[in-house]
């Protein structure tokens, strides 16, 4: 058999206490490969579903935000048309009272003009006016009854004119009262109509908000689920990467104890070495050292490690237990194969 080379004396030494001392990184979670890639695909799955929530959450968000500012728009329109409406309804309460006002100044300018006309007719009757004959008798030819009788016309005829104008007048404003109060309940009608519609509106826009609020925090209580398992799969990736890690350097220290197990064969040392230097017989003597057994120890080394009488005299249990010993102590400088 070949004998190992440097590279393999230098492990040697350290090979068989690398193989028993490697032992697999087992996680914290005692799970198994398949046990952990089971659970990544469920999260995967659950974050895939999660991620789908979230995005049918935005689309919801971006709706309602989207509703709600349309609706403060509209409630800005109707507040404006309110204001507008309300000045408006304040000036046709100025037109009102003026109205009003001049209704009473004309019914005052009508009593009026009624009490002169009485307070004529009234003196009239105490001054004894002429009737028709006695103005015919008195007077002093046709020239003056004609004027006399054109006087009294006209009397007539200016007082009933005067209280004609003052009734038209009245009627006039009373008219005019009435169109106006009608157009002050009208438009009294549209502001309310108005702010109607605005509670409405603003109703809905907080009903939006308040949707959008709500979409907003489901959101984002589904993004720290989302972000709480991903972290949990990468934390289970990473102990599937360390368990297969585990697994490859069990297998690899396997290896190294097959060679391990190679290189020695039934023997303490490698079997190369055994070979070189006796052959494997446990009887072998060196007559010009003195050396002795499979692994050709020396009788001061022999005795030096606890052996009884000579080493090829030793049973093989015995040999092979001393010659462990000097393997751990000085590994292959102690044959001159090993070299």
């Amino acid at each position: 058999m070949n004998q190992p080379s440097h590279t393999q004396k230098a492990f040697l030494a350290a090979a068989a206490a690398a193989a028993v001392a490697v032992v697999a990184a087992v996680p914290a979670s005692g799970q198994s490969i398949s046990g952990l890639e089971s659970q990544i695909s469920d999260a995967k799955s659950q974050a895939g579903g999660l991620a789908a929530d979230i995005d049918a959450k935005s689309a919801e968000l971006a709706a309602a935000q989207a509703q709600a500012q349309a609706a403060a728009q509209r409630e800005a329109e109707l507040s404006a048309t309110l204001a507008r409406g309300q000045e408006r309804e304040a000036e046709l309460d100025t037109e009102v009272s003026q109205a009003e006002a001049a209704l009473a100044e004309a019914r005052d300018r009508l009593r009026r003009a009624l009490d002169a006309l009485s307070d004529r007719l009234i003196a009239m009757y105490k001054s004894e006016t002429p009737d028709s004959t006695t103005l015919i008798l008195e007077s002093e030819g046709f020239d003056d009854l004609a004027t006399r009788t054109e006087y009294l016309k006209r009397i007539e005829e200016a007082d009933a004119a005067l209280a004609e104008r003052v009734r038209v007048l009245r009627a006039e404003v009373a008219i005019s009262l009435e169109a106006v109060e009608a157009a002050r309940a009208q438009q009294q009608d549209f502001n309310q109509q108005v702010s109607d519609a605005r509670d409405q509106i603003s109703a809905a826009r907080a009903a939006a908000e308040q949707a959008a609020s709500q979409l907003a925090a489901a959101r984002a209580a589904q993004q720290e689920a989302l972000a709480g398992l991903q972290g949990q799969v990468d934390n289970w990736t990473s102990e599937v990467q360390k368990l297969r890690e585990a697994q490859e350097q069990e297998a690899s220290a396997a290896a190294a104890q097959d060679e391990v197990a190679g290189w020695m064969g039934d023997y303490a040392i490698p079997n190369a070495i055994v070979m070189c230097e006796s052959g494997g017989n446990y009887n072998a003597v060196n007559p010009s050292s003195g050396a002795g057994g499979a692994y050709q120890i020396l009788p001061s080394t022999w005795d030096l490690y606890g052996g009884s009488g000579k080493p090829q005299d030793g049973s093989q249990a015995e040999q092979d237990e001393i010659a462990s010993q000097i393997w751990a102590d000085s590994g292959g400088s102690a044959w001159v194969c090993a070299g």
